[in-house]
């Protein structure tokens, strides 16, 4: 699961049911994929907010998309410190 212990507040962005039984479906998601299908999924979603924001929810769905782009940046800056820490290692 994700490694980070603060979760989201509660908002329509990340709601309460995203959450029901005490997991997250981005962290069950990140767990169950590969780096590279996870990525994908975080741009994905971006995109699908960006797209119909301007049809559908504004300002909410470009929040939403900057949500999972955060996510995404996270993800791989965890994957580059893990990465340099690897090489520091295996000098």
């Amino acid at each position: 699961m994700s490694k980070s212990k603060k979760k989201p507040e509660v908002s329509n962005i990340n709601p309460a049911h995203y959450r029901k039984g005490g997991l997250e479906v981005i962290d069950i998601l990140e767990a169950k994929l590969s780096p590279e299908e996870f990525k994908g999924v975080c741009k994905g979603f971006a995109i699908k907010y960006i797209l119909r924001a301007d049809m559908k929810g504004g300002l909410e769905d470009y929040q939403k998309a900057q949500w999972y782009i955060n996510k995404l940046v996270a993800t791989l800056e965890n994957q580059k410190k893990l990465e340099e820490k690897n090489n520091e290692e295996n000098r």
